[in-house]
């Protein structure tokens, strides 16, 4: 038997950034544009989230999928540490000499199998992602964005969800997006805003059922759900406890290490080897690592919006029958 040729990460061919680029500024900037001055700019959006659910739900690439005692997954919400995350979990698996080139050589995010065909080889397939079989304590890491109910069990498997503060989430995507793909045709913040508290992100998830699926799990033994705003508090703790979760017992110098990489300065300075990368040709990438800041969502949210948000996320947690301590994620607003 012949083994698979190694995986090649590739950006977008040129021909796909071109055809993305006409298709934002030709058709989304007119069309975004337009709805927003009808009003119906969230009814839109909601229509595109509809349409993401859908597809999801009919090409659920995890649906037949049996995860081993290798796979290590990190589940969160876009934009709530999941670089962060992966970064600690990869450099402790392989104890503190993970190297790659980017992140998604060797990181498996299997979500992209619904997404536009552009993205086919942003990631390497999770049939593709052997180099575990090589590492210190024979694990691998898996990223996704999916709500619980949607991923594959396994009591072999490990899970670590994070949870942030959703009025920084709102921020760090608004920022994400327009600078990384959408640029000047890009939603406003109000329709972003409206979108946002209707239950709409931008990837068609909503923040308080990813964070009740997310919760409802938390006392399995293979679960793990961390705190972005404790991880800021307390990164090498974070690491610590991460590490205890994985079953990995290293020296302390391996654990100073993991705790040294995993810094926002550290991990901004490597930007290229999280970043999406370029997705239209005559628009300058735009960064992963921005800020990573705890509570700093007054940057485009005003206090009212600040509490109506919270009002909109703790309501839905209690119609959904979640009791997460809200305050030890998030920073209300007063």
């Amino acid at each position: 038997m012949t083994s698979a040729p190694p995986y090649v990460r590739k950006p977008p061919p040129l021909a796909a950034q071109v055809l993305m680029g006409a298709a934002i500024y030709g058709i989304g900037w007119p069309l975004i544009r337009t709805a927003e001055a009808l009003g119906r700019g969230p009814k839109f959006m909601a229509a595109m989230a509809a349409g993401n659910q859908k597809r999801v739900a009919q090409k659920n690439p995890f649906r037949d999928y049996v995860p081993g005692p290798q796979d290590v997954f990190v589940m969160t919400m876009p934009k709530s540490g999941t670089n962060w995350t992966m970064q600690i979990a990869h450099q402790l698996i392989w104890h503190g000499k993970g190297e790659y080139g980017h992140i998604h050589d060797v990181v498996p995010w299997p979500d992209i199998a619904v997404m536009p065909g552009f993205m086919k080889h942003y990631a390497v397939p999770i049939d593709q992602a052997t180099a575990w079989l090589s590492a210190p304590e024979r694990k691998r890491v898996v990223k996704t964005h999916y709500h619980w109910e949607l991923l594959p069990e396994s009591s072999q498997a490990r899970y670590i969800g994070v949870i942030r503060d959703p009025k920084d989430v709102f921020v760090s995507s608004y920022f994400f997006i327009r600078d990384g793909i959408y640029g000047p045709a890009m939603w406003s913040v109000d329709t972003w805003f409206r979108s946002y508290v209707s239950g709409v992100n931008f990837m068609g998830l909503s923040w308080p059922e990813a964070t009740a699926s997310y919760w409802r799990q938390r006392h399995r033994p293979n679960v793990l759900l961390l705190s972005f705003k404790a991880m800021k508090r307390d990164l090498e703790g974070s690491v610590r406890r991460i590490a205890a979760f994985l079953d990995i017992d290293v020296s302390e110098a391996i654990i100073q290490d993991v705790v040294r990489q995993s810094t926002f300065e550290y991990m901004r300075d490597i930007d290229h080897k999280f970043a999406v990368g370029r997705v239209i040709p005559w628009r300058k990438p735009g960064r992963m690592m921005r800020k990573g800041t705890q509570g700093g969502s007054s940057e485009l949210l005003s206090p009212a919006q600040q509490r109506e948000l919270d009002a909109y996320c703790l309501a839905e947690l209690k119609r959904l029958g979640c009791d997460l301590p809200y305050e030890e994620f998030a920073d209300p607003a007063r």
